[in-house]
């Protein structure tokens, strides 16, 4: 294995062991990636920023059932340890549905769910 495969995967499982690092709950933005137009097409993401473990299940829900198609972002993780990660899905905002992203993590005695605002 050369020197930064073996750096990558050393970082990677300092990451897992967290030195130490408190439990901290994940930050959830739901957003879509341009001004939302009824029947337009657009990207609907959930980002979820500084939790620890890395451990987490995330999914986008549309009037409260998992959407198909979603796509998840490598997860990554900033200078102090704790981690983020982009989930997103193509969507075509209508009037009357409803736009979730569904986060299950440790530091949550059950899942929560973070409603999509639409801005029309």
């Amino acid at each position: 294995m050369e020197l930064t495969a073996k750096v990558a995967v050393l970082m990677l499982l300092v990451a897992l062991v967290g030195l130490g690092e408190a439990d901290e709950a994940p930050k959830v933005e739901v957003y879509s990636r341009k001004r939302a137009v009824q029947g337009e097409e657009n990207v609907l993401n959930c980002f979820v920023s500084g939790f620890h473990p890395p451990k987490i299940d995330i999914s986008i829900l549309k009037n409260g059932e998992p959407m198909s198609d979603v796509k998840y972002a490598d997860m990554s993780f900033n200078d102090k340890w704790y981690f983020q990660r982009l989930v997103y899905v193509p969507f075509t905002p209508r009037k009357g549905d409803v736009y979730a992203c569904k986060v299950a993590h440790s530091t949550f005695r059950e899942p929560q769910v973070f409603q999509w605002e639409a801005d029309f």
